[in-house]
């Protein structure tokens, strides 16, 4: 019974399904290797030079945020839960409406490599940086768990390793590869590796949306009752006569309940604009028009997809059906590459789970340069060596930091290898939100925001969303929790946004009032006039 569609995917064909894979990362690594002979400058290393268009931008960032968490963990979470699944569908494409009415174009006139240009601009500079350096990584090792997470559980099924130490192993062997992207191709190759993958994952999802629509006669409804049939024949209690198609699923009964809902959809909404790999996105296009113009084609593209992914998991729910994906190694991230089984028998599932590794790759490649450049730039430049560094200087710091991150996200991800991965980004969002979105919006809009503000923000956002993130049941007190036979979970909320993002703009809002400090009125209309009109942003230098 357990494993049952990995074991038959393996006695197909194993060698199709890695080969597949292999080729993908052989082709990849060609055009990062292409890219490096470009990399001379940090400009070129760490955003590219600025050289994309906003098209090409544009899918960048759906690679970018297309991660795996949007393929495997949403088609899941439709496939077990239905109505409440989709709702990181909505959550993570509204949050760009955020980001582009938001940031994008402030943000890219204004900075130049990293989010805490745009801090420190006017800003007291070297504080200012290191906190937007230390929020920046802690965002991005929460996303590169979510990630690595799901390498693991996709490896169990493509390969058939079913035990955690084979599926570490994987996890490592993932993490290697993500850290060769980055050393060799820095921004310029990444980008490259997240447009090829963009594509591929689009056209793949095309693909098996419009053959479950078509296995059922090109009838929405008819996919709709068999995903409820199969809740209704389900022989897993837990999941039994559950109503996918009306909300309650998941988030019902209960007022806890009820309430986690609320946090993780603001979490979901807010957290986009407050992502660093993805506001370092809008630093790679020359222009604030083409800032804009990669915006919209990332929402086009990203909505796209997320209606895919509605058809992918009712349709997972009524072809594979609860039980199996459940009981399948990787349990409900295991949904999507399990209905391309269901489909097109190996060759598909071999194509599907290559694609998903591809997402998962180039994800975490993003999310280590940015990491990294902020590392280099902000802490290692600007606090360390007081602006006195060169730029060969940052990107040696930045390539050391880069292997630092990729044992780290190796540990983390072997750690965390069985969760839903749409949960664990959840939480990386509610950090973003909590730690950077509120001083990113008060430094932009707010002239007399000054830097207690930002520092009592940015470190009272993240500090309260780790210690409440620690302490819920998303990491003890139950069998999903990450640490289920321990119990201290002592905050009821499994996502902790609702209290810890109006928390940081109240702590931003109180920290600036009871400070003297109200900044320099010439550069803060310079970074009024920058932000609006963009004159000056090639140059852009903190204050």
């Amino acid at each position: 019974m357990i494993h049952l569609l990995a074991e038959e995917a393996s006695s197909g064909n194993p060698t199709i399904n890695i080969s597949i894979f292999i080729a993908f990362v052989a082709i990849t690594m060609g055009v990062v290797i292409r890219a490096n002979k470009k990399n001379a400058s940090a400009s070129e290393f760490f955003t590219a030079g600025g050289g994309f268009s906003g098209p090409q931008n544009g899918i960048a960032i759906s690679g970018d945020y297309l991660s795996a968490a949007s393929f495997l963990g949403i088609a899941g979470a439709v496939a077990v839960y239905g109505y409440d699944g989709f709702l990181y569908s909505i959550g993570f494409l509204v949050a760009w409406l955020v980001a582009l009415l938001l940031v994008a174009e402030l943000l890219r006139n204004t900075g130049r490599f990293t989010m805490a240009d745009v801090l420190s601009f006017r800003l007291h500079e070297r504080p200012v940086r290191m906190a937007a350096a230390i929020s920046t990584l802690v965002v991005s090792l929460f996303y590169l768990l979510a990630q690595m997470a799901g390498a693991g559980g996709l490896v169990a099924l493509l390969l058939d390793i079913h035990d955690r130490t084979g599926q570490s192993i994987v996890i490592a062997v993932v993490g290697v590869v993500m850290v060769a992207y980055v050393l060799i191709g820095g921004m310029k190759g990444t980008t490259w590796v997240q447009i090829i993958k963009a594509v591929l994952l689009i056209i793949g999802a095309a693909a098996m949306t419009f053959w479950v629509i078509a296995k059922f006669g090109f009838n929405i409804s008819d996919i709709l009752g068999g995903a409820q049939q199969a809740m209704h024949d389900s022989s897993t209690e837990a999941v039994q006569n559950r109503d996918v198609l009306a909300p309650g699923a998941q988030y019902g009964g209960s007022l806890t309940s009820q309430v986690n809902f609320i946090s993780l959809g603001l979490a979901l909404v807010l957290g986009t604009a407050g992502l660093p790999h993805v506001l370092m996105r809008f630093y790679t296009v020359p222009t604030a028009r083409e800032a804009r113009r990669s915006v919209v084609w990332a929402i086009t593209l990203i909505g796209l997809f997320y209606l895919f992914t509605l058809i992918l998991g009712y349709g997972a729910a009524a072809l594979v059906g609860p039980d199996k994906i459940l009981n399948a190694a990787g349990k409900e991230n295991a949904a999507a590459p399990l209905l391309a089984l269901e489909l097109g028998g190996t060759v598909l599932f071999g194509v599907i789970s290559a694609v998903a590794f591809a997402t998962i790759l180039a994800v975490v490649a993003g999310l280590a340069i940015t990491a990294s450049a902020s590392f280099a730039h902000d802490i290692y430049a600007s606090v360390i060596k007081r602006g006195e560094a060169s730029e060969d200087d940052q990107v040696r710091v930045s390539r050391q930091c880069i292997v630092v991150l990729g044992v780290l996200s190796i540990i983390l991800g072997i750690l965390a290898n069985g969760q839903n991965i749409a949960f664990l980004v959840a939480l990386a969002f509610a950090v973003a939100a909590s730690a950077n979105l509120p001083t990113i919006v008060y430094s932009l809009y707010w002239k007399r925001f000054n830097t207690r503000g930002a520092l009592w923000s940015m470190y009272g956002g993240l500090a309260s969303c780790i210690i409440l993130i620690i302490f819920s049941p998303a990491v003890s007190g139950g069998p999903k929790a990450m640490i289920p036979d321990a119990s201290f979970d002592w905050f009821p909320l499994s996502n902790p946004g609702i209290v810890t993002i109006p928390l940081a703009f109240i702590l931003g809002i109180i920290g600036t009032l009871t400070s003297p400090d109200r900044g320099d009125p010439g550069v803060n209309a310079e970074m009024e006039v920058r932000s609006l009109t963009g004159v000056g942003a090639e140059g852009a230098t903190a204050h």
